[in-house]
């Protein structure tokens, strides 16, 4: 990478992104005790491999992995099929238990569906800055979008498919998609939500929006997690209880606490202020990525960094959202900081891409 590349990368995004990697770590730390640190020490073993491939990835021009998205595309659909023949975790088919390390190909197909998606509406507006209006181009992008998303549903996971829909809709977006889709889309999901709730969805995703509405009319069942999670938040008060002092945490009524509740581990245990501090830092990183999406050398680069802050936007809000029983749970981890070997390099890989973009922006030159 040359000098001037290296100047123009925009470095806050990756601090903001150790910082968040660091209050996790604090976290898991202090919720992990009971398991002798056991997710801990796997989740800084995880951050340096992620590290690692985050540097790599960072040194390789985007465009040539761009190049080579449809292979990669084809691949993880591949494996994606493959998973669901794997043995349910928690009553999904979502990972390949490779003894060490649990693969989950969902988290990694988000970046190739980014990436092939930025492939394909670029080669489209190659031919004519208009085609992306166009039906039939659009229903080519619909379809490289649904696959992936069906066989994810499948496993089932609704949260990550959700996030695939978040990127894309970023990504129609920056490619200049015309208002008429937008308005259209918006009222085939409003006429399409109730639908869904009473014909398509299965019995325990129903149950899960019901809880979300009226916890309490299950305290001890499914409504049990959010009530333990508000519970833990509002007892952390300002400055929280504590590390390894927090009622809910420590004495095994939040769970699971390492991965989709970590931020009301961290309500409860260091208070509004650090939890205040990692909503800051998100909307800060959210605001850079953009940044970058709109300052990006090419229009690939814009494409590639709006999906991936796309996905960043969708996985803060649904995580903080839902333990603090704003929206349904839906089992989405907190970028950097839940545990997950899986979803900490592919952040990484994100955040990896993200700078290498920032690298090859050309800087303003003014004409006097």
């Amino acid at each position: 990478m040359r000098k001037r590349e290296l100047k123009n990368i925009e470095w806050s995004i990756g601090i903001i992104a150790i910082i968040l990697c660091i209050i996790g770590l604090v976290a898991l730390f202090s919720a992990t005790q009971e398991t002798e640190y056991d997710e801990f020490n796997k989740q800084c073993i995880w951050l340096v491999v992620s590290l690692v491939i985050g540097i790599t990835i960072m040194l390789i021009d985007y465009k040539s992995i761009v190049r080579i998205s449809p292979i990669l595309y084809g691949a993880f659909i591949i494996l994606l099929i493959a998973v669901l023949f794997t043995s349910p975790v928690n009553g999904a088919t979502s990972w390949f238990d490779i003894g060490f390390f649990s693969l989950q190909p969902g988290e990694f197909a988000k970046i190739f569906v980014i990436l092939f998606l930025a492939y394909t509406i670029t080669k489209m507006q190659a031919r004519d800055k208009k085609n992306i209006n166009k039906p039939i181009q659009l229903f080519i992008i619909l379809a490289i979008l649904a696959l992936p998303v069906f066989l994810i549903v499948k496993q089932p996971d609704y949260g990550t498919a959700a996030a695939f829909l978040i990127a894309m809709i970023f990504m129609l977006i920056t490619a200049g998609i015309d208002k008429k889709y937008i308005i259209g889309a918006t009222i085939l999901i409003v006429v399409a939500v109730p639908l869904m709730y009473n014909f398509i969805l299965p019995e325990h995703a129903k149950k899960r929006i019901d809880i979300f509405l009226n916890p309490e009319s299950d305290p001890r069942g499914s409504g049990y997690n959010i009530i333990q999670s508000k519970l833990a938040i509002g007892a952390g008060g300002l400055t929280g209880m504590g590390l390894l002092k927090g009622n809910q945490t420590q004495l095994g009524f939040l769970y699971p606490k390492t991965t989709d509740f970590i931020f009301a581990v961290i309500g409860e245990e260091m208070g509004f202020i650090v939890a205040g501090t990692i909503i800051i830092l998100y909307v800060l990183l959210i605001t850079k990525c953009l940044y970058v999406a709109k300052t990006a050398k090419d229009e690939t680069g814009a494409l590639i960094a709006s999906g991936i802050t796309g996905i960043f936007v969708f996985h803060m809000i649904e995580n903080i959202g839902m333990v603090m029983g704003l929206l349904p749970i839906t089992g989405v981890p907190l970028p950097f900081i839940s545990y997950g070997g899986s979803s900490l390099i592919t952040n990484f890989i994100c955040i990896a891409i993200i700078l290498n973009i920032s690298s090859k922006r050309q800087k303003t030159i003014f004409v006097k």
